[in-house]
């Protein structure tokens, strides 16, 4: 008798991570559902697999069409979210309704239409600025943002109802995630995207402060990988916790700029500009627990990662230009 094929829900299904994921489930001959309110996410970003999808433009805040989304679903992949620290500091309110009050109602439809386990999308700003390196699972979680605040929130969300209602969760706490389908146009959206393709442009790039701060860049193929396998790893290893997932190496913005001109062949120099609020110094991770419990390893490293992404934005630019 042929196993029946499992079915994945992914929130955030339109934007950077979700639309990868989907690609991904697809490519792996999954049943797949999307659902994205399009307020960051991008129908574009869906545009060769809308086809091969059950996609809904509804709102995770919306409680009936979520338990709708939920049923019969398997498994559900939580990236919906408002990802962004400057624009929480400026609407808290508006970041926490999308980032905490969301992941509840994602949670109660996924209870009650007795999902096997979710996913989260959760985010290494929970850490803040300790100075401690690697950041740990075990610190103190220490949010500076409004964003970090909620986003932590869905954190303990996850594991009160894996606790209360037995659903089995895992949290995957994401270091700075970059690739293929960022955002570059947005001012909030990553710095490498945004990097790549002002340079592809000939256009200068700006970092904010001294460009020391260092972050994990961790290629989203990596963190496509850690979604899959916290699907498939024994709930003893994983259900209920939390896992880093990022490369355990850091490079600091003024590094990430000499690597990408190369690659861009921008020639020109880098303008510095103030420090922004709510900015975390470094960021490294240790990712030893998700590679013992969830077999996780980061698949692409940084310098093969930024090759790629400078690729596909080289591509879209000369699609754009035909």
């Amino acid at each position: 008798m042929m196993k029946a094929m499992a079915k994945y829900l992914v929130t955030g299904a339109a934007g950077f991570i979700g639309s990868s994921l989907v690609r991904a489930l697809l490519d792996r001959g999954e049943e797949v559902r999307g659902i994205d309110n399009l307020a960051t996410g991008r129908r574009e970003n869906l545009t060769e697999v809308l086809k091969q999808m059950d996609f809904r433009q509804v709102d995770i805040l919306d409680l009936d069409a979520m338990r709708q989304a939920c049923e019969g679903v398997d498994y559900v992949l939580h990236q919906a979210a408002i990802p962004s620290v400057p624009k929480s500091v400026l609407d808290p309110l508006g970041s926490n309704r999308a980032n905490a009050d969301g992941t509840l109602s994602v949670l109660v439809a996924a209870r009650d239409a007795k999902v096997k386990r979710v996913v989260y999308a959760a985010s290494s700003s929970a850490y803040g600025d300790t100075p401690t390196l690697p950041k740990h699972e075990a610190m103190t979680p220490n949010p500076i943002s409004p964003y970090a605040v909620a986003k932590l929130t869905g954190e303990y969300y996850m594991i009160s109802f894996y606790r209360c209602y037995g659903l089995e969760t895992v949290s995957l706490r994401y270091f700075n995630i970059f690739g293929p389908r960022q955002d570059p146009s947005s001012q909030y959206s990553g710095v490498l995207a945004k990097f790549s393709l002002q340079m592809l442009r000939g256009e200068q790039p700006t970092i904010f402060g001294d460009g020391e701060q260092s972050r994990d860049f961790n290629y989203i193929d990596n963190a496509v990988s850690a979604n899959l396998l916290a699907c498939s790893a024994p709930a003893a290893e994983c259900a209920g916790r939390v896992f880093n997932i990022a490369t355990a190496r850091r490079a600091t913005l003024n590094q990430t700029f000499e690597l990408l001109k190369p690659l861009t062949g921008y020639t020109g120099t880098v303008k510095y500009g103030p420090e922004r609020g709510g900015d975390i110094k470094h960021s490294l991770a240790d990712i030893t627990l998700a590679q013992k419990h969830l077999g996780y390893k980061p698949l692409v490293n940084f310098e093969e990662g930024l090759r790629r992404t400078v690729e596909w934005y080289r591509s879209e630019a000369r699609a754009a230009g035909a």
